[in-house]
């Protein structure tokens, strides 16, 4: 069956010289389809099924919880704000389905125009597809507020694929990593898209009392349709926001309040689970621990990046509680990590193998920086609380530069020990 598999997709290989686009997409399609059977000849050589597209699927896989959560999540804070089917599997026909309206576009825009790119390029090169993006594709959606405008998003990916990576040589060559240029291209560009209390809560005019939810065909007639013929529920296009509701993030309220302004609005519970307001990826704690365990099971990602990050994170914390300056300094170390996208920025972001150290003693230096750093910036700056993205770009751009110390104090060491030994056998 597989040779006869292998015979088909041969004889419809398109010619690469004639044809280099469509040769590029078959190349993808096939080496995605089938391991590689190179080997070298007269010599000594290894195969293994782990080549650089199965370690990519194996991130995607890590974060599919996070994608099933993140998506009914969507659906869950829309109808919180509208006062409807507030306990969590409520309506869970609803919320599902305006997950979906809200994920499946930004997927689905980030994917297009970045292996688009990907494919452009890797054609004029002549060479296969690199496979990086499989990965920075699906990150970026989940670091992302659910109704960013799809034009901005296209545009971040644009920015970050062809400035971040493919000038510099494409995947494996990029210094910093690309989920989170696009987040800070819209950080930095398009402000009001991504911070406030209005951008994290999808479908609604606004987060005020009386203001209306944004439907649209997909709401009225398709789903709606579907829910009428089963006799559920539908989406009501004349529902309003409730009174009292905010929309404010944990992480914003204690900005404002500490931990006090934080707990009369959400319970821990609430926060560790994740049913709050935030970027769609990143709210729910014990998922994302299961995907950073998988991915430091099987190697994928290194455990001493994410050990090395949670003890920069507590003793920053630990420090700020001394210090005590402001509410939000006042926090409890442990709720630190109840609160924004630590163990997030923690597992699939920190542990990026292309952008961070390589070393092994560079790996802790380097996570525990990140935890250091971003502990600092979201604590004490006031335009942004949260600090992960610019902790971790910031350290990717030293990562070199700690891998270049470690080894030459490696070098140093070892020189004094041959040192050493030339000594003593000279002295005998």
């Amino acid at each position: 069956m597989k040779k006869a598999l292998l015979n088909f997709f041969s004889k419809i290989e398109p010619n690469k010289e004639k044809q280099p686009l469509l040769h590029t997409a078959y190349d993808a399609f096939f080496t995605f389809a089938f391991t590689p059977n190179e080997t070298t000849v007269n010599g000594v050589h290894m195969r293994d099924g782990m080549d650089l597209k199965r370690l990519m699927v194996h991130v995607v896989l890590a974060l599919q919880l996070c994608f099933v959560f993140g998506t009914y999540n969507i659906g869950h804070q829309h109808f919180l704000a509208l006062g409807e089917y507030t306990g969590f599997l409520e309506g869970a026909h609803l919320k599902l389905a305006q997950g979906l309206l809200k994920l499946i576009p930004l997927y689905a825009v980030a994917m297009i125009v970045g292996l688009g790119i990907e494919f452009f390029y890797a054609s004029k090169k002549g060479h296969a597809v690199e496979e990086g993006f499989l990965v920075s594709g699906a990150l970026i959606p989940l670091i992302m507020p659910p109704d960013l405008p799809l034009w901005i998003l296209a545009l971040s990916v644009v920015f970050a694929v062809i400035i971040g990576k493919e000038a510099f040589g494409g995947t494996g060559m990029n210094i910093l990593n690309i989920a989170l240029l696009s987040r800070v291209f819209v950080f930095f560009a398009y402000p009001t898209t991504i911070s406030g209390d209005e951008v994290w809560v999808s479908g609604l005019v606004a987060t005020a009392a009386g203001s209306g939810v944004e439907y649209g065909w997909w709401h009225n007639v398709f789903f709606n349709g579907i829910f009428e013929a089963f006799g559920w529920a539908t989406f009501d296009a004349t529902a309003v926001v409730a009174d009292g509701y905010t929309g404010a993030t944990p992480l914003s309220l204690a900005f404002k309040g500490g931990w006090e302004a934080v707990t009369a609005e959400y319970t821990t519970a609430q926060m560790w689970w994740g049913t709050i307001p935030g970027s769609i990826g990143e709210s729910c704690k014990p998922l994302i621990l299961v995907g950073a365990l998988f991915l430091a099971v099987t190697g994928i990602a290194s455990w001493r990046i994410m050990v090395g990050m949670l003890f920069g994170g507590v003793v920053m914390t630990l420090i700020l509680n001394a210090w005590g300056a402001t509410e939000f300094m006042q926090v409890p170390w442990y709720y630190q990590f109840y609160m924004g996208s630590f163990f997030f920025a923690m597992a699939f972001m920190a542990t990026d193998p292309v952008t961070a150290s390589g070393t092994t003693t560079g790996k802790w230096i380097y996570g525990f920086l990140i935890g250091f750093v971003g502990m600092i910036v979201r604590v004490m700056n006031p335009a942004y609380p949260e600090g992960w993205m610019l902790a971790i770009i910031f350290m990717n751009v030293f990562a070199p530069l700690i891998d270049h110390y470690v080894i030459e104090a490696n070098i140093g060491r070892r020189n004094k020990r041959a040192l050493a030994v030339a000594a003593t056998t000279k002295g005998a």
